[in-house]
């Protein structure tokens, strides 16, 4: 039970306003904020630069900085003063995230007096007793004059808020300043909780020989701050970082999701990343997914196949069957060029949809996309074919012994029936991965040697009917 249930709180605060900064600090907010800028990479992280105008006295100033990222680097901030450069230095920061909340304020006054508030229920008249906050470690324990309570029913009066106790997060900056006066700060620092993704949306044709595709960025905040009307930048690559054993804490709570109007994103090289800049202003809202347009083309050439694989293991021993109704995959490739593409896409999730007999687009896989450069082939897995399957045996399996600087040599054969239920026919590609140094000793369809340990087999498949693929094959290693 939360110790702090039965207890109502009185702050010695003003009701609805900010919390007060203590005397020797100036306090700026969100807004004295002149410029955004938000860059976010692909693993949660982002580099905030925010612009405040803020009136400095000269020499020695404490200056606290509100409405920065809950989950922000402190290690990596960096104070700038972009209007008198020179004689500013940063002597010390603090970052304050301990936030105030009525268990937070409670431990803040152990071994200090609070004024508690009692009503009698029969009169309504309100007596108040100074006691001492002994502990609050699995309940409060309370110190009277005359007596030690716990559970103590009615409110908790505290003289004031601690200086290192903050409602929002806070940077806590002192610094030497040449001149006073109004001075344009400039604060950057590295922040979790920000993230952006790429996601693809497109449609087959009714032959699946062409496709229509919709790009989309993907933006989440939750990094316990918000960017007004920030200039957004997205960084696409695998950046390198060095791993803390320490992690932040992931913010946890309800997100809206808002689709931004159309604005293309430009694209620019940036080291061996890539870098895209929304061509206006947009405001990332705390708790928030946000989307934005980032290409569209049309009239794709696709190409679908359906592929079979097998496996290394059944050329080493004797096994018979090796399966019934074997699943066929789904596949379609494209290359990244031509009109609407031709350009870097940035890692993400691909859907498929494709229009019914009555016109309605459904639903027929998705698959995720790594980093493709243009001109690069990108390939989907959809899922496995309905009406295509396969059944495979080992008919024949001999260990033939030593073979020159061979340990082992061995001749094994196979039989793949393959299936179509459709009315059409079809073409399946079966792979083989095949160990050591093989050998083809005879089959019923030429195969092409795809890669050093694979052989591949083009077999047509009429319109429900079947064909037989037969071979067998020497293995020495």
């Amino acid at each position: 039970m939360n110790p702090l249930k039965p207890i109502m709180l009185t702050l010695a605060l003003a009701t609805g306003t900010a919390q007060a900064a203590p005397a020797d600090e100036k306090l700026t907010t969100q807004s004295d904020q002149t410029a955004v800028a938000v860059t976010i990479y692909n693993n949660d992280l982002a580099l905030v630069k925010d612009q405040r105008k803020v009136n400095l006295g000269a020499d020695l100033n404490k200056l606290a900085w509100r409405d920065v990222a809950a989950r922000m680097q402190p290690e990596t901030a960096l104070l700038r003063n972009l209007s008198d450069a020179k004689g500013f230095r940063l002597l010390e920061q603090n970052f304050d995230f301990d936030l105030l909340t009525p268990q937070t304020l409670l431990e803040k006054y152990v071994g200090k007096q609070v004024t508690v508030i009692s009503t009698n229920p029969a009169t309504g008249v309100e007596t108040r007793e100074r006691a001492t906050v002994l502990a609050t470690n699995g309940g409060t324990v309370l110190k009277f004059g005359d007596r030690i309570e716990t559970g103590v029913p009615g409110r908790l009066a505290f003289a004031g808020v601690p200086d290192n106790l903050r409602d929002r997060p806070t940077l806590v900056m002192s610094m030497v300043n040449p001149r006073a006066g109004l001075q344009n700060l400039e604060l950057s620092y590295l922040t979790g909780g920000l993230s952006w993704r790429a996601d693809y949306v497109a449609e087959l044709s009714g032959q699946d020989d062409k496709m229509d595709l919709n790009g989309w960025v993907t933006l989440t905040n939750q990094s316990g701050a918000s960017y007004h009307n920030a200039r957004l930048q997205l960084v696409a690559g695998d950046v390198n970082r060095v791993q803390t054993a320490m992690q932040a804490t992931v913010l946890r709570g309800k997100m809206q999701t808002q689709v931004a109007e159309a604005a293309p994103l430009a694209q620019e090289n940036l080291f061996e990343y890539h870098l895209y800049t929304l061509n206006r202003p947009t405001t990332l809202a705390e708790q928030q997914t946000k989307q934005v347009a980032l290409l569209s083309a049309t009239g794709i050439p696709v190409r679908k196949s359906l592929e079979l694989r097998g496996a290394a293991y059944y050329y080493q021993g004797s096994y018979g069957d090796l399966g019934q109704k074997i699943k066929v995959g789904v596949f379609v490739e494209f290359d990244n060029k031509g009109a609407g593409l031709g350009v870097p896409l940035p890692k993400g999730v691909m859907r498929l949809y494709k229009k019914d007999s009555a016109g309605n687009a459904q639903f027929i896989g998705e698959d995720s996309i790594d980093h493709t450069p243009k001109n690069e082939r990108v390939r989907l897995k959809l899922g496995e074919a309905f009406d295509v399957t396969a059944d495979r045996k080992q008919t024949d399996f001999q260990k033939i012994g030593v073979s020159g600087r061979y340990n082992n040599v061995f001749e094994s054969a196979y039989q793949i029936t393959l299936k179509n239920a459709k009315n059409q026919p079809v073409t399946v590609k079966v792979f083989e991965p095949l160990p050591g140094d093989w050998q083809v000793l005879s089959e019923s369809l030429p195969h092409t040697k795809e890669a050093a340990g694979t052989a591949l087999w083009q077999v047509p498949v009429a319109a429900e009917g079947k064909t037989v693929l037969t071979y067998r094959v020497r293995v020495k290693y």
